[in-house]
């Protein structure tokens, strides 16, 4: 059974983590060695699980050097866009030495490709103020009885545009950034370059932004299709997680079918999530 789990969540750094079929896929690696091999241990599983890993961007919550410096000894290899080369190369060591090992693949941004599992993954641009930044829809092939899953994940994004909604039709899990609630952060007394960046169209999706892209996606997919919800990239200063999973539960408190709410955490990985049909 394909399983899905957010290893950590927030702005001291991001990890995700998918199996299926005995191919482990590790989405962004913001997180140190040792603590990566903690998360991974909490969920009955290890660095020789992580078979390869997928860069949304490159800001620093989203990929660590030391970590890039593991994947090189475990000879496990980097998905990163093109576009984000020659900032890692620039800023990671360790980064040039997958490189030179030939472990680092490039993807483009709308264009599906395959993992060796056949695991099928669609990079969607979405915006951010790290110029290229991906979302992802990744599938899985059809079983014995073709049955088959899917997964949309969406961690840093100022806006939601249609094509992101398109992408993600019909996905059985949703992860999505619910990062922080409008008036705490128009209140937070930071900076207002800062908060203008958050708030601004390639900042960060608020509670209110995520719950409305949470609602379009369910009208334009398929009935009973989607049966978890994750929020993602919580805001340890400017949200709580009783304002995201309120505003997530209006929404779905409407629907006329269950869906499963998780809301990531920093400091603890969530629990597995079956990704079926």
């Amino acid at each position: 059974m394909p399983r899905f789990w957010m290893l950590a969540s927030g702005s001291s750094g991001n990890a995700a983590f998918l199996q299926s079929d005995g191919f482990g896929l590790l989405i962004d690696a913001g997180i140190g060695p040792r603590l990566l091999s903690s998360r991974l241990a909490a969920i009955g599983k290890s660095m020789k699980d992580v078979s390869a890993v997928l860069l949304t961007h490159t800001h620093t919550d989203h990929w660590k050097d030391r970590t890039f410096a593991q994947l090189r000894t475990n000879h496990v290899p980097l998905y990163c866009h093109q576009g984000h080369f020659d900032f890692l190369a620039f800023s990671s060591p360790a980064f040039e030495s997958l490189r030179k090992a030939n472990l680092v693949r490039g993807f483009m941004g709308n264009e599906p490709f395959e993992f060796p599992t056949a695991l099928r993954c669609l990079p969607v641009p979405i915006p951010h103020d790290s110029d290229p930044t991906f979302a992802f829809r990744i599938e899985g092939s059809a079983d014995l009885f073709g049955d088959t899953w899917s997964l949309g994940y969406a961690a840093d994004l100022g806006a939601a545009p249609s094509a992101l909604i398109d992408a993600f039709r019909d996905v059985n899990v949703l992860a999505l950034e619910f990062n922080h609630d409008e008036e705490m952060e128009r209140r937070s007394g930071r900076p207002w370059s800062l908060i203008a960046r958050v708030l601004g169209d390639e900042g960060h999706l608020s509670n209110r932004q995520a719950a409305t892209t949470l609602r379009d996606l369910l009208f334009a997919s398929t009935s009973g299709q989607l049966k978890h919800v994750v929020q993602l990239h919580l805001s340890r200063h400017c949200n709580r997680p009783r304002l995201a999973q309120a505003a997530a539960k209006q929404v779905l408190d409407k629907i006329g079918y269950p869906i499963t709410l998780h809301t990531a955490r920093q400091d603890v990985p969530t629990r597995a999530i079956e990704l079926k049909s």
